[in-house]
């Protein structure tokens, strides 16, 4: 699925000083979905829908024509006619990211998940345990290759941006260590389009000023630099240039919301088949919340037209639930509510809102409930799920739904 692998050593003999990690997964949508299909290894594949979604994913092999995430999927098409899409599945990418976190949590309980496919880790305390920086990042690569089959890369650095940065720099399957005698002479030559919140519109300003790289941006007086892109931003990039970012790892706090959306391949009015979408949505949704570990008491429903006209409903819930069924029934409910006839319905999303930890919340029961309910049922799908595969239990309704 990728070129030959490109091996990285550090820049220097000593990189004790890297104690953040930055682990990104390579290609991580598009390497979960070719683990069982070996046949698509070495050829140009995406991961996305239709014609009018957008690229999720793509290899190494895709990439190499300009294929890149986020791209319109009828761009990606022209740009490699030869492309093999493969539809995303997201209970796959969502077991797959929990075990690789997994991993990462038994190197430091430091851990700043940054999306599903990478995370921070502050391993200053982990080195009597595991050794070194290079010896953890290689402990890391080993182990999610050998558990889950897919690569990540590893950039360490003393600060999180060039952290980041040289994990970039060792893609894919690799590790790049920057200590910190070694920052400047990594980052200068860079171009400044690479530095770690840099974006097209604020590249467009820094080449408009004549910066190139990294050093001429380094080099440039802050105050120059204040007049183009303000106070706030100025001092922000200054600081970055020269190697400095003293923000620490933070390990994440509860989140705010958990949900799921689907932009539909082509546009549906039929009634039945919206509901089992919400049904699909809500199982997602409801299984990522038990997975984190919380409740949630706001189920909020958004629905875009055609036209591309959002709109979002919400209902509040009288206790806090992490059941597929009660998260689908209300969504249903505000669904119905909108009294649509045959309104042509392009993407559907449920969320939850209101989160709390699980084991700190208290639900009251309902006099006629069962001792064992649907949590209980859903809890062991749960588990069946993740011995035996994504899917293996599901709504009766949703069998065959893609």
């Amino acid at each position: 699925m990728s070129p030959p692998v490109a091996r990285h050593r550090p820049v220097s003999a000593d990189v004790s000083d890297c104690t953040v990690l930055h682990v990104d997964m390579d290609a991580f949508y598009a390497s979960v979905s070719l683990r069982d299909r070996p046949e698509l290894r070495g050829r140009p594949v995406v991961v996305g829908g239709g014609w009018r979604s957008v690229v999720l994913s793509a290899t190494y092999e895709a990439r190499a024509h300009g294929v890149r995430s986020g791209i319109p999927m009828a761009r990606a098409r022209r740009l490699c006619p030869q492309t093999v899409v493969v539809p995303p599945d997201h209970d796959a990418y969502q077991q797959a990211a929990d075990a690789v976190m997994a991993v990462l949590a038994e190197v430091t309980p430091r851990l700043e998940p940054v999306s599903m496919e990478e995370a921070f880790l502050d391993v200053s305390g982990a080195g009597r345990r595991l050794g070194g920086p290079a010896q953890i990042a290689r402990w890391i690569r080993d182990t999610v290759a050998d558990e889950q089959g897919i690569t990540c890369s590893v950039g360490g650095a003393p600060g999180r941006t060039v952290a980041k940065m040289a994990s970039r720099r060792a893609k894919p399957d690799g590790q790049l260590l920057v200590p910190g005698r070694e920052v400047l002479a990594f980052l200068h030559p860079l171009p400044v389009g690479e530095l770690w919140g840099v974006g097209e519109r604020t590249e467009e300003e820094l080449h408009r000023l004549g910066l190139r790289t990294v050093a001429d941006l380094a080099h440039l007086p802050e105050s120059t630099l204040r007049r183009a892109l303000g106070p706030a931003a100025a001092a922000h990039l200054h600081a970055l240039a020269w190697g400095h970012d003293p923000t620490p790892v933070q390990p994440p706090q509860v989140e705010r919301s958990v949900g799921s959306s689907q932009t539909f391949s082509h546009d549906i009015d039929d009634r039945h088949e919206l509901h089992r979408r919400l049904l699909a949505l809500s199982d997602r949704t409801a299984t990522r919340m038990r997975r984190a570990g919380v409740l949630g008491r706001t189920v909020v429903l958004t629905v875009r037209f055609s036209d591309f006209t959002t709109i979002t409903r919400s209902r509040t819930l009288r206790e806090s639930t992490d059941v597929t069924r009660e998260v689908y029934t209300a969504a249903r409910g505000l669904f119905d509510r909108l009294g649509l006839q045959r309104a042509r319905v392009r993407l559907l999303g449920v969320r939850v809102e209101g989160l709390t930890e699980a084991d700190r919340t208290l639900v009251q029961g309902r006099l006629d409930e069962p001792d064992h309910g649907w949590r209980e049922a859903e809890r062991a799908a749960d588990r069946a799920a993740d011995r035996f595969g994504a899917g293996v239990v599901r709504p009766a309704s949703l069998v065959g739904l893609s």
